[in-house]
């Protein structure tokens, strides 16, 4: 499993190579709309992570522990926001 600071910075990395040439380019409406894209992708991914972390089994995992299913529907529960 990629490391959670690995991941982000993958991500940023895309950003900033197309926001470097639409800043040569000039094309400033295009770097407004990186940027809006950037923050938008990055809040999901790290949204993403959130579940995904919460969902992986934490060394020293105990059978008493809740299992994979359990975690799933926990966070399902916390999509709806309890409805």
């Amino acid at each position: 499993m990629r490391h959670r600071d690995k991941v982000i910075q993958s991500l940023e990395a895309v950003y900033r190579e197309a926001y470097s040439a639409a800043d040569t380019a000039g094309n400033e409406e295009r770097m407004g709309s990186l940027d809006l894209g950037f923050q938008r992708d990055q809040l999901i991914l790290e949204v993403l992570l959130d579940v995904r972390d919460a969902l992986a089994d934490p060394p020293g995992k105990k059978d008493s522990d809740p299992s994979l299913l359990d975690r799933a529907k926990a966070v399902r529960k916390f999509t709806k926001l309890g409805r």
